[in-house]
């Protein structure tokens, strides 16, 4: 949480200098475990290997041979394996019945102690309360959670009190030139379905 620390010393009218006892965490060469190779989960592989680190992924079906290799990626069968592995682990999957509380107390407690807990997906895939249990008890270092849920969460809850967890307001597609793509797909979809064209971003393909 060197990021969130920084710049809370960086603004706090309390601070007359910068000290150097506060340290975070090296991406370059650490493991990333992403949950859900999927397009996004896929695209988090592409940028992660320009930082030179190590790729593990868990995921419904494996990707092909040539997909695995153009990013660097390893494809766990076993979530638990991923987990025991990565420094920082991702989820990037689709909140299904089969998804909802993905992560609970027994796979917190399989993370490393020194680990990252990174929610891109929903905030229903986390059991919460042993999320918010784990990181009191330091069971893993920290999570950054784009999602919570519910979204807002209720002003007393636990995890905006903690130091080790960042929590964004759902802002991982919150820029003009992704929210401007996102409305052209929706158009061109409308219209194929307006013509009795094949839809081109169709969730469940017939």
């Amino acid at each position: 949480m060197c990021l969130h620390t920084g710049c809370q010393i960086a603004v706090s009218p309390h601070t007359k200098y910068f000290a150097v006892d506060w340290l975070g965490v090296e991406v370059t060469r650490a493991t990333l475990g992403i949950i859900g190779m999927g397009s996004i989960g896929y695209k988090v592989a592409q940028r992660a290997r320009a930082f030179n680190m190590r790729i593990l992924y868990h995921n419904r079906n494996r990707r092909r041979k040539e997909e695995e290799e153009a990013v660097g990626a390893h494809y766990c069968a076993k979530m638990e394996d991923l987990l025991q592995q990565s420094d920082f682990v991702m989820l990037v999957v689709n909140l299904t019945p089969e998804t909802h509380k993905l992560i609970g107390k027994k796979e917190l407690g399989l993370m490393k102690p020194t680990a990252t807990l990174i929610n891109i997906s929903r905030g229903a895939v986390i059991d919460q309360d042993a999320l918010v249990e784990a990181l009191q008890n330091k069971v893993i270092r920290a999570a950054a959670l784009d999602v919570t849920y519910p979204e807002p969460l209720p002003r007393d809850h636990p995890l905006l009190n903690l130091n080790n967890v960042i929590i964004t307001p759902h802002i991982g597609t919150a820029t003009v030139q992704a929210i401007h793509m996102m409305a052209e797909e929706a158009i061109a979809n409308i219209l194929a379905v307006l013509n009795s064209q094949p839809i081109p971003s169709e969730v469940f393909p017939k």
